[in-house]
């Protein structure tokens, strides 16, 4: 993968060393001017858009476990909230596909408690999810999906949140499909997953009592394929997200946002098709204790009004449930306090 020339100084820079509490404003305006004194080619950043600042929360664990840490989670930010609920169905086979696994219980109750709250589930788009398929068998899996093979899996999904009371529920289908990790992924036959995916989304809309939002959500850069290449369209997109990690090794915050298909072609993208922007899985990894980052990435949010961020937590990626992390713990905290404050 290209990677852009090194962009250390500037505002982002300096402020990776300040440890007072500047207004919100002000910090966007140190994001915007640091981003634009990096002097690489190319166009500046987006502007910041307008409107509420962004729900905040975090992905704590499958099941119950991820609902019962919630609130000591938000106890431990010391921030009002969160109001965003993290999950994933399990992906081995169709049963936990369809939401039957028991899963979804405990973050209904979770729902049902505050009108405000948001609930983000990451949809596996094919069972074996992680089972290092390989791309023949992906491509005829996909193919069949394109078909409309596994339409009632997806139609039973959607009776079930109904049911539940999680009819609006923010649905993350066949996240990170530009990399290789999952069996969802796009590479094999782009083609064949834009179809599946526009006919699940028909598919999921067709259950009366639903207000889904479903969201595209590639992970940073280009890996196996360039993410525009799997786009399924406008109509079959509500939010267009990006999981973003701090990775790979010594690549700094700045270069993640210039790399190609990074932070700033995410946003681009997305203001180009009229769709908000969501941050469902970022976090530390290959650079380590990195307060820098964490710093960047809660500047960044606080400037663009995502619909929503949330921090993965846990080792190597968190900074509340990981103890290898405590000043990117202790940045997170100081300043999720200043750009989350109403």
């Amino acid at each position: 993968m290209a990677r852009a020339p090194a962009c250390r100084g500037g505002a982002v820079g300096r402020w990776a060393g300040v440890r007072s509490r500047p207004s919100l404003f002000v910090l966007c305006l140190l994001l915007v001017v640091g981003v634009l004194s990096c002097g690489a080619g190319g166009a500046g950043p987006p502007p910041p858009a307008t409107g509420a600042l962004p729900a905040f929360g975090a992905y704590l664990g499958y099941g119950g476990d991820g609902a019962r840490r919630t609130g000591g989670f938000g106890a431990w930010t010391g921030v009002a909230g969160p109001r965003v609920g993290r999950a994933y169905l399990p992906g081995d086979a169709w049963h936990g596909i369809e939401g039957a696994s028991g899963d979804l219980e405990p973050w209904a109750r979770w729902r049902a408690a505050r009108a405000d709250r948001l609930f983000v589930l990451n949809v596996p788009l094919l069972e074996r999810t992680e089972d290092h398929l390989t791309d023949a068998t992906v491509r005829t899996e996909l193919r069949a999906g394109a078909r409309g093979a596994y339409d009632g899996h997806f139609r039973a999904l959607a009776r079930r949140l109904v049911d539940l009371g999680l009819g609006d529920t923010e649905l993350v289908l066949g996240w990170e499909m530009n990399g290789v990790t999952y069996t969802h992924r796009c590479a094999p036959d782009p083609a064949a997953w834009r179809t599946y995916w526009r006919r699940i989304v028909d598919t999921m809309r067709s259950v009366p009592g639903q207000r889904f939002r479903f969201e595209f959500t590639p992970t940073r850069g280009r890996d196996a394929i360039p993410w525009p290449r799997c786009y399924p369209g406008d109509p079959h997109v509500d939010v267009i997200g990006m999981d973003a990690y701090d990775a790979p090794r010594g690549l700094s915050f700045a270069e993640q946002l210039r790399e190609p298909y990074g932070l700033w072609d995410h946003v681009r993208f997305a203001r180009a098709h009229g769709k908000p922007v969501a941050y469902p899985e970022w976090g530390l990894f290959e650079n380590g204790d990195d307060p820098a980052y964490v710093r960047g990435m809660l500047l960044w949010t606080a400037a663009q009004r995502p619909l929503y961020q949330t921090i993965t937590d846990y080792c190597p990626h968190g900074v509340w449930r990981c103890r290898d992390n405590p000043r990117s713990s202790a940045a997170y905290r100081e300043l999720l306090r200043t750009t989350t404050a109403p």
